[in-house]
C-alpha cells in the first residue's frame, strides 16, 4: 500500500516558529517542507487561478517524488454546483497542466448546501476527465445512501473521508476506489484541535485495514499549528520514513493550547 501523509496547504505565517524556522523566508517554505513530507493538498487552486509560472517553481522546488493534491475550484462546486461546467471543467485542467510530472488526485468539496441530485452527479462524473484519479468531498446527509456509492463506484471516484469535528455529516466510512482520500480538520474543534494520541492511533489501525493501493491524508487542522505535528506522528504510526521537529518549534508547540 502506497501512503502519503501531508498537510493541506503549506503557506502559513502562524507555522513560524511552531514548525518553519523563524528566520526562513517564506520563499523556501516548501522546500522546507518536502524535507518532511512527501505530498501537499493545495488549496489555493480552490479560490483562484494560478499562474503556470508559479505552478512550474512548485515542481522545481520540489523532490522527484514529490505529489501535489489539488482542489478543485469552487466556481466549479460552490458556484454552478456541478451544472454545466464542461467549459469550467476543461479550462481548471488546463491551468493545473504545469503540476502534470506531480499532479496526483484532484479534490472536488461540495458545498454544504448542496443535496444528492442523481442525475447532476451522474452528468458531472461523465465528463471528468480520467488521466488523474478524483475524489469527492459531501457536507450533506442526503448522499448517505448506496445509489450514490453506487455511482463513484462505477466511474472509479474515492468519496473523500472528512472528519469535520461534526459540523458536517462528512465522515461516512465508504471506499468506492482502489485507493481514498481522507482530510483531517480536528475532531473536536473545525481547523483547530489537536489530534489525540489515540484519535491518531484509530486512523493508523484503519488505513492499515483499508488494504487499498494508496492513500492520500491531508490534516487541516491548521490555525494553531498543529497540522505538521500530527502529520508527523501519523507517519511515524505507520511506519513510514519521518523526522522530528527541530528543539524550537517542540518547544513552541508545547505551549500552545489543544483546542
Amino acid at each position: 500500500m502506497e501512503i502519503r501523509v501531508g498537510t493541506s496547504g503549506w503557506n502559513y505565517r502562524h507555522w513560524r516558529g511552531v514548525f518553519y524556522p523563524r528566520g526562513l523566508s517564506p520563499r523556501h517554505w516548501l522546500k522546507y517542507y518536502a524535507e518532511y513530507f512527501d505530498t501537499v493538498e493545495v488549496n489555493a487552486t480552490f479560490y483562484g487561478t494560478l499562474r503556470p509560472q508559479t505552478l512550474a517553481r512548485w515542481v522545481a522546488e520540489t523532490p522527484e517524488d514529490f505529489t501535489f493534491a489539488v482542489k478543485a475550484h469552487r466556481y466549479l462546486t460552490h458556484v454552478k454546483k456541478l451544472r454545466g461546467v464542461e467549459e469550467a471543467l476543461e479550462r481548471f485542467y488546463a491551468n493545473i497542466a504545469p503540476l502534470h510530472p506531480k499532479l496526483g488526485p484532484v479534490l472536488f468539496q461540495l458545498p454544504p448546501s448542496l443535496g444528492y441530485h442523481p442525475e447532476v452527479l451522474e452528468s458531472f462524473l461523465a465528463i471528468l476527465p480520467r488521466d488523474f484519479p478524483v475524489a469527492l468531498e459531501i457536507r450533506h446527509a442526503s448522499f448517505h445512501q448506496e445509489d450514490f456509492l453506487q455511482r463513484l463506484r462505477r466511474h472509479g471516484v474515492a468519496l473523500c473521508l472528512s472528519d469535520t469535528a461534526g459540523r458536517y455529516p462528512s465522515l461516512y466510512p465508504a471506499l468506492t476506489a482502489d485507493w481514498t482520500y481522507i482530510r483531517l480538520h480536528g475532531s473536536r474543534r473545525l481547523y483547530r484541535s489537536c489530534y489525540t494520541s489515540e484519535e491518531l492511533a484509530w486512523w493508523a489501525e484503519k488505513i492499515r485495514d483499508f488494504g487499498l493501493k494508496r492513500v492520500y491524508v491531508y490534516f487541516d487542522n491548521d490555525s494553531l499549528g498543529w497540522a505538521p505535528e500530527n502529520a508527523l506522528r501519523l507517519k511515524a504510526l505507520l511506519g513510514l520514513p519521518t523526522r522530528p521537529l527541530p528543539e524550537e518549534a517542540q518547544a513552541e508547540l508545547a505551549r500552545r493550547p489543544l483546542d
